[in-house]
C-alpha cells in the first residue's frame, strides 16, 4: 500500500449536522430496527465466567450496558503520514518496513526497531516487552504504527507505539478510532469488538417521542449513540472531550431524566402512604418561645411553618433541613418535636458521633426542663443497668424525646409511638441505619410511618439538591442569628508557629478561649503530621499558667465529657483536639482556632471546625497552618475557604472539586451516581430533565416507564430513605 500526505478538511460542518449527516459508520455496526428497548438482556452465555467478572468492574453487567460504555478519548487513525513529513508531538499514524531490530541495554534493558519508508526513517522503542514481540517484529515485516514522535536518544522515535502488522492492502480507518474505560484483562481491541457486535444488535430505538425531542433540541438517541462510538474524523475532538457536543449532551440529559424520573416516582410513592397527622396544637411550642433567651430568625420562623404544615399532613414528611454552621437548626428540629409530643407521639433524636448528640441532649433538656418534657440519652456507652432503664422508659414511652447515636437503632430497643425521627448529619449515616430508625414506626402494629426531618450543617449546592436530593422536600436557613461575629481566616505557614503560639497565649491571658485542632492522634511516618498527644504536651510545657486540656476519640466517652465540659465552663483555656470537635459544640466564648495541617482537610471540614468560633459578641480569628509546599489542589482549598465565608458558596466550590461522588458521602447514600453528566456545568440540562420529568408522568407515563427501564433496568425501585 502506497503512502499519500494526509490532509484534512478546514471547512468543519456543524457539530449537530455532522451527528445527522454521517453515513461512513462501519457496516458492522449498524443497527438493526427490533422494536422497543423493553428488556435488558444479560450478556450472551458464551463470555465465561472470568470475562464476566473483569466486564463487571466497568459496569457491564447486561448487553446494553456495552452501548453506554462510552469512549474516554479517541485517536485519529484516519490519516496516513509519509514518515518523513509526519508532525513531532503529536499522534499521527504512519507506516514501514522494520529494517532492524535489537535489543540493548542502554540507557535500560529495551528492544529498539527501526522503520523506514520512502521518506524517512523511524525507531520504536519498548521498555516492556514479551520475547514472543522480538520476532514478531522480525526485519523484513511491514507495520503500522500509532503514537507521538519526539527527538530521542536515537533521533526521531516512538516509545510504546500501538501498532500492527501489515499483510497486503489495509485501508485507513474511516472514523475515530475511540478508547474505552479498561480493565486488566480486557484489551482494548476485545472492548471493541464487544462493543461494535452490540451495537449491530441492540433496540437503539428512541425512548423519548419525536416531538418532544423537537421542543428540547435534541438528536435523537440512535445518532447519538452511533456518533460518539465511531465519530467523523471531522468531528471536533474538543467538544467530545469536554462532553459539549449535542451528542453528548443528549446521552446527559437521558441520564438526568432517569434520575428525575426515579426520584420523582419515589416522593409520589411517599405521598400515598400514611404517617401520624399531628395538628399544630401550640401550647408547648409557644411556652418555649416565651422563655427563649433569644427570638426566631425570620428564615427560622419560615422553615418551622414548613415544617409545622407538613406534621399536619396525613402523609410522611421527609424533608431535609440544611443551613450554614450556627444558623439555629437546632432550636426549629425543637419546635418541630413539640409537635409531636402535643399530639402524643415520641420523639427520636439521631447523631453520629457522643458528643454531638450529647450538645443536643443538653441544649434539649435545658429547653424543654420548664415543659415537664421527659429527654433521656441513650448511647452505646451506657452502662448495663442504665441502658436498660431506659430502653423501658422508651418501650413504655415514658421517654418523650430519646436522644442518642446509632444506639437508638438497636434491636432492643422499641418505641411505643414513635411520630417523628430527626437525624442529624443524615449523610453520615448508612442508608440501612436511616431505614432502621424509619422501621422503628409509630405505634405497634400500625402501619403509620414517623415524619422524617433530616439536617445537615454541610450547605447542599443547588445543583447536588435538585439532583440527588429531589425525592425531598428541602427548606434552608439562609440567614444567621444577630450577635454572631465574622470570622476572620489567617492563612500562616508552620515556619511562623512561634508567633502563633504566642498569639493563642495572649488570648487565653486575656481572657478568651481557643482551640487547637489536630488531624491525627498517633504519629504516622506515612504522612508525618504534628499530633494532637504531642501537640497538648509541648503546649502544656509551653503554657505552665494556662489550664490545657486535650480530647479525642480514643478517650472514654467519661473522658471526653469531662474535657469538653471543662472547656464549656470555662474551666480550660485552650482546648487541644482532633475533629470531632466538628460539630456540635458551642462555646460563645472561645474566639480562636488553630488548625494543624490545614493542607490536608477537605473544605466542608475547615468550614465546620471555623465555625465552632464566632458564636459571641468578641472578634474571633480562625488560623490555618500549613506545610510548605503546597500541590497546586491544597493551595486551590485554601484559597476558597480563605476568600470565603458564606457556606454554599464553599459548598458549591466543594462539588467543583470533588464532584457528586465525594461530596456528603453521597456513594454510600443509595442514590446512583451520575457517569456522564456533570452538575457544575450541566444546570441547563438539569433543570430541562426535572421539568420534563414532571411532564413525562403526569402526561405520558408510558414515556417514562421506557426511559426507566433502558437507563436504569430493576434499579428504578433502590431505596431512598
Amino acid at each position: 500500500m502506497s503512502n499519500k500526505q494526509a490532509t484534512k478538511s478546514t471547512a468543519a460542518r456543524s457539530s449537530a449536522q455532522a451527528i445527522r449527516r454521517r453515513t461512513d459508520a462501519p457496516q458492522s455496526v449498524v443497527p438493526k430496527s427490533r422494536g422497543s428497548n423493553s428488556k435488558r438482556r444479560f450478556i450472551l452465555p458464551n463470555l465465561g465466567k472470568a470475562t464476566l467478572e473483569k466486564l463487571g468492574k466497568l459496569g457491564i453487567h447486561h448487553e446494553f450496558d456495552f452501548v453506554l460504555h462510552l469512549p474516554l478519548r479517541y485517536d485519529d487513525e484516519t490519516c496516513l503520514y509519509p514518515i518523513g513529513s509526519a508532525p513531532d508531538g503529536e499522534p499521527v499514524l504512519v507506516e514501514g518496513t522494520i529494517v532492524d531490530n535489537a535489543i540493548k541495554f542502554r540507557p535500560r534493558r529495551q528492544l529498539v526497531c527501526t522503520v523506514e519508508d520512502d521518506s524517512g526513517v523511524l525507531v520504536m522503542r519498548f521498555m516492556n516487552f514479551y520475547p514472543s514481540q522480538v520476532g514478531q517484529l522480525a526485519p523484513g515485516t511491514r507495520v503500522r504504527l500509532f503514537g507521538e514522535i519526539r527527538q530521542g536518544f536515537f533521533g526521531a522515535e516512538m516509545v510504546h507505539p500501538k501498532y500492527r502488522v501489515v499483510n497486503g492492502e489495509i485501508p485507513v480507518a474511516k472514523t475515530l478510532t475511540p478508547v474505552y474505560p479498561a480493565t486488566a484483562g480486557i484489551s482494548q481491541a476485545n472492548l471493541q469488538r464487544m462493543i461494535n457486535d452490540t451495537l449491530a444488535t441492540s433496540e437503539l430505538e428512541d425512548t423519548l417521542p419525536p416531538d418532544m425531542l423537537a421542543s428540547l433540541r435534541l438528536p435523537t438517541f440512535r445518532e447519538c449513540v452511533m456518533f460518539l462510538h465511531h465519530p467523523p474524523p471531522s468531528a471536533l475532538q474538543e467538544e467530545l472531550q469536554t462532553r459539549s457536543h449535542p451528542a453528548w449532551r443528549r446521552i446527559k440529559f437521558d441520564e438526568l431524566l432517569a434520575q428525575q424520573l426515579s426520584m420523582r416516582i419515589h416522593y409520589d410513592r411517599r405521598e400515598k402512604t400514611n404517617a401520624a397527622q399531628m395538628l399544630p396544637l401550640e401550647k408547648l411550642t409557644c411556652a418555649l418561645l416565651d422563655k427563649l433567651p433569644f427570638r426566631l430568625t425570620s428564615a427560622q420562623a419560615k422553615v418551622a411553618a414548613e415544617i409545622r404544615s407538613d406534621l399536619a399532613r396525613l402523609h410522611p414528611m421527609h424533608r431535609l433541613l440544611q443551613g450554614d454552621v450556627g444558623s439555629g437548626k437546632t432550636i426549629v428540629a425543637a419546635l418541630a418535636a413539640l409537635q409531636a409530643i402535643e399530639n402524643g407521639y415520641q420523639v427520636a433524636i439521631m447523631a453520629p458521633t457522643e458528643i454531638l448528640a450529647e450538645q443536643h441532649f443538653r441544649k434539649f433538656s435545658g429547653w424543654l426542663a420548664a415543659l415537664d418534657i421527659s429527654v433521656v440519652w441513650l448511647t452505646g456507652s451506657l452502662k448495663r443497668a442504665q441502658k436498660r432503664e431506659t430502653v423501658a422508659q422508651i418501650g413504655s414511652g415514658a421517654a418523650q424525646i430519646v436522644v442518642g447515636t446509632h444506639a437508638i437503632i438497636q434491636d432492643d430497643v422499641e418505641f411505643q409511638n414513635l411520630g417523628l425521627a430527626i437525624v442529624d448529619e443524615q449523610h453520615r449515616f448508612g442508608v440501612h441505619q436511616r431505614l432502621a430508625l424509619r422501621l422503628k414506626g409509630a405505634g405497634s402494629g400500625v402501619a403509620l410511618q414517623p415524619h422524617q426531618l433530616m439536617m445537615s450543617a454541610t450547605p447542599i449546592p443547588r445543583t447536588l439538591a435538585m439532583s440527588y436530593y429531589a425525592d425531598l422536600d428541602v427548606s434552608v436557613i439562609d440567614e444567621m442569628p444577630p450577635g454572631r461575629t465574622p470570622v476572620a481566616t489567617r492563612l500562616v505557614s508552620s515556619k511562623r508557629r512561634d508567633e502563633v503560639v504566642q498569639r493563642v497565649r495572649d488570648a487565653c491571658i486575656a481572657g478568651s478561649q481557643a482551640y487547637w485542632v489536630c488531624p491525627l492522634i498517633e504519629e504516622s511516618e506515612a504522612l508525618q503530621l504534628q499530633t494532637a498527644i504531642d501537640t497538648h504536651q509541648t503546649l502544656l510545657d509551653t503554657f505552665p499558667e494556662i489550664r490545657v486540656r486535650l480530647v479525642h476519640g480514643r478517650l472514654s466517652n467519661a473522658e471526653k465529657a469531662d474535657a469538653m465540659q471543662s472547656f464549656q465552663n470555662g474551666a480550660t483555656h485552650l482546648l487541644v483536639a482532633t475533629t470531632v470537635i466538628e460539630v456540635g459544640v458551642d462555646v460563645p466564648n472561645a474566639t480562636l482556632m488553630v488548625i494543624e495541617n490545614a493542607e490536608r482537610m477537605g473544605l466542608a471540614q475547615l468550614h465546620q471546625l471555623r465555625g465552632r468560633i464566632g458564636r459571641g459578641a468578641g472578634k474571633s480569628t480562625c488560623i490555618l497552618l500549613y506545610e510548605d509546599p503546597l500541590s497546586a489542589l491544597a493551595r486551590e482549598r485554601l484559597k476558597i475557604i480563605f476568600k470565603n465565608t458564606d457556606g454554599f458558596e464553599i459548598a458549591r466550590q466543594d462539588l467543583r472539586i470533588r464532584g457528586p461522588g465525594e461530596l456528603l458521602g453521597a456513594r454510600q447514600s443509595g442514590v446512583p451516581m451520575l457517569r456522564f453528566a456533570d452538575l457544575a456545568t450541566d444546570v441547563d440540562l438539569l433543570e430541562s430533565a426535572r421539568n420534563c420529568a414532571l411532564h413525562v408522568l403526569r402526561e405520558r407515563p408510558e414515556v417514562a416507564d421506557r426511559h426507566l427501564q433502558r437507563w436504569l433496568g430493576g434499579k428504578q425501585d433502590y431505596l431512598r430513605v
